[in-house]
Formats: C-alpha cells, structure tokens, sequence
C-alpha cells in the first residue's frame, strides 16, 4: 500500500468536504484546524485500510453515523449500531417537551430506548428523577448501557415488548416513546438510510399506528393518576394520534410542531378512575379528601348525606 499524506487522501476522496474531513477527524483523533495545520503527516497502514474500508462503505450509501460508530443527541456524543435508529434532531424536541411535564422527583419511562438517547439524556438533565428505560431487543440494550455507562446516567433497565418488561417499572409520570411508525408500504423504508437502519425500529409492518394503540391502551397501568403520554410520529399521523389518545380517555391532548414546521409529537394527560372505598356487602363508605361531606350508599340509588361531625343533612 502507497503510504499518503493527510492531504493526499483528502484531495483523492470521492467525498464531499464534510464526510472526508470527519472520516479523517475519526481515525487520526486530529480536530478540523490540526488536520489543516498537520495535512503533510502521512497516515499509517492501519489507518489507511481502515479509510479505504469507510469509504466504501460509504459510497455504498451506509450512514456515517454507523460508519464512525457515533451520533450527537442534545449535545452529548452517543454510540449507536445497526441494532439501533440513528438519533435525529427532531426527536429533541420530545426530549423537551417529557423534561417540561417531569415534576421533581419524578418517575420517566422511556419504552423502545433504542440508543437510550432519551432516557440518557433526561437523567443527565434532571439528575432528581428515576428513569427507567426498556426495549425488546437485547443488542439495543447493550447499546443504551453502554451509552448510560460512558455518561455518567444511572439509568433502570428492563426487557420487553411495550409494557410487557421484567422488571416491571413503578407508575411513572412521564411515558416517552419514539416507536416504529413508518407505514409498512412506505417508498422511504427503501431510500436512504432508512436501509440500513433495524426494521423493527421503523415500522410496525402495518398502518403505522399499531404502536399508539399499544401505548395508549396500556397506559392506565403504566402512569400515575395526571401522568403524561408523549409519543413521536410521522408528519401526517398527527390527527390519527390524537384520536387514538382520546378514544383512550386522555385529556389535555395537544400535537406539537417540529422546527421544520410538521406536527412531530402528541402527548396527553390521563387521569385514572379513583380506586373505590372498603366494601361491606352492598355498602360502599367514601370520604373524599378535603370535603366536609361523604356518602354512604346503604341499597341501590339510597343515599344518605353526613356532614364531617356526622349529622344527618337534608
């Protein structure tokens, strides 16, 4: 192999500007200004064969993100593979948006971690919260901790489809999902690279909406009484999603834009039924908090009203 310069190999790539200079970034360890300064040095074999591999592959049309083995996520730099979605700028703003809602101490589940960018990153944010992260695919999972491990975030993990895991999470005030929602007959799965990105993490094989349903569905058994579902989607899959939350029983169900304009994430705000009082054959005694009146329900549709001393009121 003819040993090169840093100059020489750039001036040879195919590549534009950018992915030639972060190729060589990568495997030198060298910033934008020392490659400029020190262009003259000469790349050693094993850096040439690692070059020549990389370009290949990207001309192939492989993302650089898989390439490098890395993605910026919220200003932190995150590991990803294959076995995850490459993180994306818009799901920033979901981020944000679960952060907003988490109250102190709070409890965020992050379902379909991925890369564990989410969850990751709100530990990081909000270091009173407990987070929980899960997805179904091990190799996923192993991405995330490794994620979780190198920055520092103290991160719960379980396994499982949806909410489905071991171990099981305590209920949460924020659930965040960025699941597959690309329709199954989509051109863009074949575009790109979407090819080369898991699947499973795209696409639900359907209409794309299988996974709200899921969501929404186990929702009740997953948030606190006024916890938050936030969830990503498609630009066009807004309306459908809120319907999906309110044929669920959400309120507070907004959609909010991305900074490119298209609706990108719906969130809602459910608040479960309260659990009934001790029960004596048909009596019901209920005394709801910070009332001066209760009920007691002695046979069906008999009620009689107390005030807090006990007395009968008309």
């Amino acid at each position: 192999m003819q040993a090169l310069t840093v100059a020489e190999w750039a001036n040879a790539c195919p590549l534009g500007r950018l992915e030639t200079r972060m190729l060589l970034s990568h495997i030198t360890g060298r910033t934008h200004a020392q490659l400029v300064v020190r262009d003259g040095e000469g790349l050693s074999p094993p850096q040439q064969a690692w070059l020549a591999d990389a370009l290949q592959r990207r001309l192939a049309g492989e993302p650089m993100a898989y390439i490098l083995g890395t993605r910026a996520f919220y200003g932190r730099d995150f590991a990803v593979s294959p076995a995850v979605l490459i993180p994306r700028p818009e799901t920033e703003h979901l981020l944000e948006a679960a952060l907003s809602r988490l109250p102190a101490n709070g409890v965020l589940w992050d379902i379909g971690t991925g890369s564990g960018i989410i969850a990751v990153s709100a530990k990081l944010e909000r270091a009173d919260a407990r987070v929980f992260a899960s997805d179904i695919c091990p190799h996923a999972l192993a991405v995330a901790k490794q994620n979780a491990a190198r920055l520092g975030a103290d991160i719960a993990w379980a396994q499982g489809a949806w909410s489905d895991v071991q171990p099981v999470p305590p209920p949460c005030d924020v659930l965040v999902s960025n699941p597959p929602y690309i329709e199954a007959d989509d051109p863009h799965l074949r575009e790109g690279d979407l090819r080369f990105e898991p699947p499973h993490a795209l696409t639900d094989f359907a209409d794309g909406l299988t996974a709200y349903r899921r969501l929404a569905a186990d929702a009740p058994r997953c948030l606190k009484t006024g916890g938050w579902l936030l969830v990503e989607h498609g630009y066009n899959q807004g309306e459908a999603v809120r319907g999906i939350f309110r044929q669920h029983g959400f309120d507070n169900i907004a959609t909010e834009r991305d900074w490119a304009g298209h609706e990108r994430l719906t969130l809602g705000q459910l608040f479960l039924p309260r659990k009934r009082g001790r029960e004596k054959g048909n009596t019901v005694f209920r005394q709801p908090a910070k009332h001066p009146l209760f009920l007691v329900k002695r046979a069906r549709f008999q009620y009689i009203r107390f005030n807090s001393q006990g007395c009968t009121l008309p």
